[in-house]
Parts: structure tokens; C-alpha cells; sequence
């Protein structure tokens, strides 16, 4: 039997987005339930387990709010669980580094003290709405079928499936519909960090020239992303991208996985024989889904733009600050870009109007279904940005039930005033420099 639920707030998808979206809704007084449609919070975290938070550190600050307070929470453990070191790629600020399941744990913890009603392996299907308003959405767990009202909806999902439902106009990927390609990562444990990173070359590309040569690894396996662990002696190894993948299409979701284990396996299998330090490593943590970067892009009240960036605007309703590279992943052949979209020291802000659409007047979304040009979205897609988006609208939902507006009319100052409160660095009229 269909049941019927009630609360003020509904946060559809669990990764960071959804996450920040949740807790900082919660810690408002809200009624707040989390529909996660996997077993754990964390998204790309959870599909490319240990995966470095960068664009945490604009113009070396940290983005603050609850991106700040989940890394000082591992950072203060004994040992600590995250540190902050420099990206070794091009162009990339410092990142953090973190003990993957204890952030998990964290997280989860961090959510059932905010009073968060959290639904593992629970889906949104449909929204039903009325006038200009979803009234309500329908559920389904292994239980069955059951129906959520709720005052306020955040789309936190990554791929805007209830948003598009409920008639949110969407693109996807550029102008020509190709989105970036999707990763299965792995690590690499027992590998001697001093023989494998004597190597001059950060993507070792010489490397993986001799193994595409021969054979034994894809052609699109130029460049090796291979990244120090958190845990010495482990190698993050974020190499296998899968290209021309709509991961919107479960069944092609499922054979990119495939692939992508495959090429994960030939890759270590490469990497114990080729690469020094690898000799007595063994290969763990591999992805169990693909992680995807990028479907639809939800349509918003502003849309946000390269040139944006490239000006380095500080927008007044900016709610989070970035300055990531174009970190273009194969979206139409085998390039990889990390081109500097401000100059060293710079940064911009992410408008709320990117959050909220233009005519339904209680959902909101935030995460990579944010509102962006193609060449803008490879900038604002970073998981520290994706979480301090939620913690945006999770806020702003306080502030229009409280003062019972619509999303479109709630006032932007109060909320950057707020946000400021709660820890969110760079906001308004304060600087990060």
C-alpha cells in the first residue's frame, strides 16, 4: 500500500550536494527527509571511493561552511583522517586528502545530529504538481510505493531526473550534446612512493606511450593520473575515463562499469610490470558504478557563463566561492584540459539565481544539475562547490518557510548574511584575499 509522508523539506540524492543541502536544512529546525537511491551518502565519494576534494582552497582559502567543518572534524582526529597538500596537476589549487571511510562516517554523523530522516536505497520517481508548485512526489524502497509532500523540494540528484519531470527546461553536456566521459578509479596499495614519484613527469606519459604502444592499455590512456593516497603507501589512480557514456541510461551506466573494470585491471596489471614502485602493490577500492560528471544542466534564473568566470565575478548572491580550473574531461575525443580560468589568486562566486528555476516556486537544486554554460559547469562542478551549494539552499528553504515566499522571492542578502554566519567564506562584501 502507498503510504503517505509529510515533511517541510525533501532532499532528493545523497552525494555532497544533498548532503550539505540536508544538514544545513536540518540545523535550521526543519523537518528534513534525504532520499539517497544507493546505500550511502557521498556521491562520487561512494562511486570513486578516496577521491580528492579540490577547488576546497580559493585563492588558498578555505570555502568554509560545512566543507570546513567536515575537514577540520578528520583533520582533529587522532590520527587525522584528511590533510590539505598541493594538487599536483597543472593549474589546480591545494586539495584535500582524507581517510575515505571515516569521512563517510562522519557525514552520516554529522546528518543524524541534524534530525535528518535519511532513506538509503529510496528513490523520488515522479513529482505531481499543482499549478506552479510540486505538491507532492512519489517514492519507492524495497518496501514499495510511498508519497512525500513536501513544502520545499532540493534536487540534489546529479542528474535533475525529478526537475526535468516537473518541467525544469534542461541542456545537456555542449552544444552538441557531448558530455564529459566517466571514471572508474581504483587505488594502488604497498607501492614505494619514493621509486614511483622519482618520476619528473606528473601524468607519466612516457609510460603510458610504451603501454598504449604495446597494447595493454587503451589509447585513451595517454595520461596517467596517478595521486599519493591519504594512507601511505596507497596511489589513487583517477585514469579510466569512458567516453560517449549517457548516464542518464542505466543499461549504458552498467556496460561503461564493465569496461571501465576492465581497463582498471589491465591498468594495475601494467602498472605492477611497468611502473617502479609498483612491483609488490595490489589493486583495491575500485568504483563500484562509474562516477559521472556531467548529464543535464538544469535551466535557472541565471544562467551562469565562461566569461563570468574569466571576469572573476563576485556575484551578490554568490553563495560559494571557486577558482578551478576548465577541467574538461573528454567531452567530444580523448583531451584532457586544466586551462586557468582566473589568474593565480583570483576567484568567483556561484549565484544562488543558478540554483532556482524560473517558475516553480518551491524546488531548488544545486550540485552538477546547477546552471552553466559548458564551459563554465567544467569549472563549478567541484565536490567542496556541489556541497556548499546544498548548504545554500538548505538555508534558504529556512528562509522561505519562515517567511512564506516563494524560492524566486527569497531575499539574497539575508541569506548571504546567513551563510556568513554558519562559516561560508568570501561572501558579500568579505574578501577571501
Amino acid at each position: 500500500m502507498n503510504h503517505q509522508e509529510q515533511t517541510d523539506v525533501l532532499v532528493i540524492g545523497g552525494g555532497t550536494a544533498g548532503f550539505g543541502a540536508a544538514v544545513a536544512a536540518g540545523r535550521q529546525g526543519l523537518n528534513v527527509i534525504l532520499l539517497e537511491a544507493t546505500s550511502k551518502v557521498g556521491g562520487v565519494m561512494a562511486f570513486c571511493p578516496g577521491m580528492p576534494w579540490g577547488a576546497a582552497y580559493p585563492a588558498d582559502k578555505i570555502v568554509g561552511g560545512l566543507m570546513g567543518e567536515l575537514t577540520e572534524r578528520l583533520e582533529k582526529m587522532h590520527p587525522p583522517a584528511a590533510e590539505k597538500r598541493p594538487c599536483t596537476l597543472a593549474n589546480f589549487g591545494p586539495e584535500i586528502v582524507y581517510d575515505h571511510d571515516i569521512a563517510t562516517l562522519t557525514m552520516f554523523e554529522m546528518l543524524e545530529h541534524a534530525g535528518v530522516n535519511v532513506r538509503l536505497n529510496a528513490s523520488a520517481i515522479e513529482p505531481t504538481m499543482e499549478s506552479n508548485q510540486i505538491k507532492s512526489v512519489s517514492c519507492f524502497d524495497r518496501n514499495g510505493a510511498f508519497t512525500v509532500t513536501a513544502a520545499i523540494v532540493i534536487d540534489c540528484s546529479g542528474d535533475g531526473d525529478l526537475s526535468a519531470k516537473a518541467g525544469v527546461p534542461y541542456t545537456v553536456g555542449d552544444i552538441k550534446g557531448n558530455t564529459m566521459g566517466v571514471t572508474c578509479s581504483f587505488h594502488m596499495v604497498g607501492v614505494n612512493w619514493d621509486d614511483t614519484f622519482a618520476e619528473p613527469d606528473p601524468y607519466f606519459t612516457n609510460f603510458a606511450a610504451k603501454g598504449i604502444n604495446e597494447k595493454r592499455l587503451h589509447p585513451d590512456l595517454a595520461k596517467l593520473y596517478l595521486m599519493k593516497g591519504f594512507h601511505h603507501g596507497s596511489v589513487f589512480c583517477n585514469s579510466v575515463h569512458v567516453r560517449g557514456v549517457d548516464g542518464t541510461n542505466p543499461v549504458a551506466i552498467g556496460q561503461a562499469t564493465q569496461e571501465g573494470r576492465r581497463r582498471c585491471h589491465q591498468l594495475a596489471q601494467f602498472l605492477r610490470s611497468d611502473v617502479p614502485g609498483f612491483e609488490k602493490a595490489y589493486m583495491t577500492l575500485l568504483s563500484p558504478t562509474v562516477g559521472v560528471r556531467e548529464t543535464r544542466k538544469l535551466e535557472a534564473v541565471y544562467k551562469i557563463t565562461g566569461e563570468d568566470l574569466a571576469k572573476g565575478t563576485k556575484f551578490s548572491d554568490g553563495i560559494v566561492c571557486c577558482d578551478n580550473p576548465i577541467d574538461d574531461v573528454m567531452r567530444s575525443d580523448a583531451s584532457m584540459t586544466h586551462e586557468a580560468i582566473v589568474d593565480q589568486g583570483g576567484y568567483y562566486t556561484i549565484p544562488f539565481r543558478s540554483l532556482i528555476p524560473a517558475n516553480i516556486t518551491n524546488l531548488m537544486f544545486a550540485g552538477r544539475i546547477v546552471c552553466a554554460d559548458p564551459k563554465a559547469f567544467a569549472s563549478v562542478r567541484g565536490m567542496p562547490q556541489c556541497m556548499t551549494m546544498g548548504q545554500a539552499t538548505g538555508t534558504a528553504a529556512a528562509i522561505a518557510l519562515k517567511n512564506n515566499t516563494s524560492v524566486q522571492s527569497i531575499n539574497t542578502k539575508a541569506l548571504i548574511i546567513e551563510l556568513t554566519k554558519q562559516g561560508v567564506n568570501g561572501l558579500g562584501e568579505t574578501s577571501l584575499i
